[in-house]
């Protein structure tokens, strides 16, 4: 009872073998073509050398010129502020300011927080008040060592006397060593006033760095937008205690806005700094800019390039974060633009088409895929002027004789 299901698989299996692995025999057999099919693992190419069927096989064949078309670097990428802020606190004090609120547009320069000053207004008065006093005290230290060069000059005019009245025996020895030790004591003198004056000095240097501080303090309680945009997040609020770090507010410029997206390794030498680019956002928006960084350095983990374009964004219409489709324009190319459809493979598994070539014989022409429009596929790789078969590519191989029907590509 089993022989009739056995039966039908075997010759569902022949079938199956047939059509798979011995199709050109099949179709040459149907031709009635008396030229046998290309031996297992013979290419299309070397089956041109086959003699062809008598009779051609009708196909449908376009006539196509190569067109220039605009190769553009299509990436996924997204929007990004050109600048973005967390204005902190640098010192510890209370907010006096009523706060701004978030999305609120700021000039560079314009106050975000206003802190108490507290005691900082006197500590600065104090530290003005010794520097007065230690500019004052320039002059004493300056006369004291004037005063000292002076005693040490009448000193040494006295010991040369004495030394002269010893020599002659009219002054004594005890006269001349208390002479002697007279101009010691004057050097030294000279020595203690220039050491106060360069404590002077120096003292009007500290007061003049604590001047400095008290004024870089006071300084620190008016927290200012560092540049024009928008603020991200509210302004501190009224009455809260700010630490040093503690966040005031958040600003953002959005004009211009960038673009940021990875090129991969394939087309990083197709995208150059200065060329064109546009993008279209989720939303549908349509945007135009141009490159105005591209990484010298690769991804360690995606291998890939960053890139960013500049956009103008005067209206600030155009949010930080936003996805977009990136095409960056590059060297144009020359195409030709066939129907999807026409597209095949080959017994190598090699994506071409099939085209009629001198005395309507089939050749199979390796391509490249540009783009995809829905108008049709631009592909590289064929000759400048070809004949595309676009109906019954399938039922043809290299090297078959065809009479082909003409179409004319659409304008």
């Amino acid at each position: 009872m089993r022989l009739v299901p056995m039966i039908t698989a075997i010759l569902v299996t022949l079938g199956l073998y047939l059509a798979v692995f011995e199709r050109d025999a099949l179709l040459a057999f149907a031709r009635g073509a008396d030229a046998p099919a290309p031996a297992a693992g013979e290419t299309e190419t070397t089956a041109a050398t086959a003699e062809p069927a008598a009779e051609g096989i009708r196909v449908v064949a376009l006539r196509s010129k190569a067109e220039t078309v605009e190769n553009a670097v299509i990436l996924r990428g997204q929007t990004r502020a050109a600048r973005e802020v967390e204005v902190r606190s640098e010192t510890s004090a209370t907010v006096i300011s009523d706060p701004l609120r978030k999305g609120a547009f700021v000039e560079a320069g314009d106050v975000l927080c206003q802190l108490d000053p507290g005691t900082r207004e006197a500590a600065l008065a104090e530290a003005r008040a010794r520097l007065t006093e230690a500019h004052s005290r320039i002059p004493e230290a300056e006369a004291r060592v004037v005063e000292a060069k002076a005693r040490l000059d009448e000193a040494e005019i006295n010991f040369n006397a004495a030394e002269k009245l010893s020599k002659d025996g009219y002054a004594s020895e005890t006269r001349l060593k208390s002479a002697a030790a007279t101009v010691r004591s004057a050097e030294a003198a000279i020595a203690s006033a220039e050491a106060g004056l360069e404590n002077t000095q120096a003292g009007i240097q500290a007061a003049t760095a604590a001047v400095a501080a008290a004024e870089r303090e006071i300084a620190r309680l008016t927290i200012a937008a560092p540049f024009a945009g928008l603020l991200e997040s509210d302004a501190a609020e009224l009455g809260s205690l700010m630490q040093p770090g503690a966040l005031c507010a958040t600003v953002i410029q959005l004009d211009p806005i960038r673009l940021v997206g990875y090129v991969p390794e394939t087309d990083v030498d197709r995208v150059h700094v200065g060329a064109k680019a546009g993008a279209e956002l989720v939303s549908g928006e349509r945007i135009v800019g141009a490159v105005t960084f591209l990484s010298r350095a690769a991804d360690p983990t995606t291998r890939t390039f960053q890139v960013e374009i500049t956009v103008p964004n005067a209206d600030l219409a155009i949010r930080d974060g936003q996805t977009a489709t990136i095409a960056i324009a590059s060297d144009g190319v020359r195409a030709h633009r066939l129907p999807q459809s026409a597209l095949t493979l080959n017994n190598d598994g090699t994506l071409g088409v099939r085209t009629v070539g001198e005395g309507n014989l089939v050749a199979f022409l390796p391509v490249k895929l540009v783009r995809d429009t829905p108008e049709g596929i631009w592909v590289t790789g064929l000759p400048e002027e070809v004949s595309v078969i676009v109906v019954g590519q399938d039922f043809v191989t290299a090297g078959v004789k065809v009479t082909p029907t003409w179409r004319e590509a659409d304008k």
